[in-house]
């Protein structure tokens, strides 16, 4: 079992930046550096979709919304992970959660939200 603890969202205006932060602890067994977490997000009456994800060796994959606005990252000592989110434009509104696929399953946060004012 993994829990994920995500934290960081708010409101900020147009253009602006926020920096988000997941955190997972296993019950059992171990978070291996080369398992894949990312984050995802979801609008009020859209689908939950892939914001940014690490996979094995740091690779990193972002939705094409992205544009080079944000960046992921991961520290492994810590079991964290970062959403740094610039530029921020109203439509990033959302939920954001936070993921994990590992230990034979998938997890989830329970969801930061991030509110951009135009």
């Amino acid at each position: 079992q993994v829990h994920l603890v995500e934290s960081g969202g708010g409101l900020v205006q147009a253009g602006g930046s926020l920096r988000l932060a997941c955190q997972a602890t296993a019950t059992s067994g171990s978070i291996f550096r080369g398992d894949p977490m990312g984050w995802y997000r979801q609008a009020p009456g859209k689908q939950r979709e892939l914001v940014a994800r690490i996979i094995r060796r740091n690779t990193e994959k972002y939705a094409d919304f992205v544009q080079g606005r944000f960046t992921i990252s991961r520290d492994n000592a810590k079991n964290t992970i970062y959403l740094e989110m610039n530029f921020l434009k109203p439509e990033d509104t959302a939920v954001y959660y936070c993921n994990y696929e590992g230990l034979g399953a998938t997890y989830w946060g329970q969801g930061t939200q991030v509110t951009v004012s135009s």
